[in-house]
């Protein structure tokens, strides 16, 4: 189903929904939770155990603010706006303060998008990261993958930020030997 016509078929079921449809709510929650899902994972890879409670926290917003929705306009930017208020929510309670200066508008749309690309890669990586010490695991999901900075991941780990800074590069290292990626030094890239 292309963006499309995902979009026109929750506009659908939360208009229907709105118009008294209780089934066709009902629809339009559960497909919404899905492409939630797609979405916070992609920002919360470092977090999976928060994505389900953040999905849970924007169906509820989005349901007790539903009279806000404009009929006329598209839904996307609604969803999206409720789901990024949300996710940034979270990110201030963790005290991650470099996120929030990211753009969440990126190009990958929030409905429509293909969930299990994203859902395979992810999997790939995190096989890849379980051969590693959890050390050195933990400390490259944070740094590399959720972009948290090194301070930030210490405090999360309770590690020093020189053990963190060791555990990125050892764990990288450690992969690319065992995956036969090989390093240029700096001079000949």
């Amino acid at each position: 189903m292309s963006a499309a016509d995902t979009e026109a078929e929750l506009r659908r079921l939360l208009l229907a929904g709105l118009a008294g449809d209780d089934v066709a709510y009902r629809r339009f929650l559960q497909l919404l939770a899905g492409h939630l899902r797609g979405f916070l994972r992609r920002r919360l890879f470092g977090w999976p155990d928060d994505v389900e409670d953040l999905v849970q926290e924007c169906l509820l917003a989005m349901h007790t603010k539903r009279h806000t929705y404009q009929a006329d306009q598209p839904l996307t930017p609604w969803v999206h706006a409720i789901a990024r208020y949300k996710l940034i929510d979270l990110l201030r309670v963790r005290g991650v303060r470099e996120a929030l200066h990211d753009p969440l508008d990126e190009a990958v749309p929030l409905l429509g998008a293909a969930e299990t690309d994203a859902l395979d890669a992810r999997h790939d990586v995190l096989e890849m990261l379980q051969s590693l010490p959890a050390k050195q695991r933990r400390s490259i999901e944070c740094v590399k993958i959720a972009g948290l900075s090194v301070a930030e991941t210490a405090r999360l780990t309770g590690q020093s930020e020189s053990a963190v800074k060791v555990g990125v590069h050892r764990g990288l290292k450690a992969l690319a030997a065992r995956f036969g990626v090989t390093r240029q030094p700096e001079g000949q890239r």
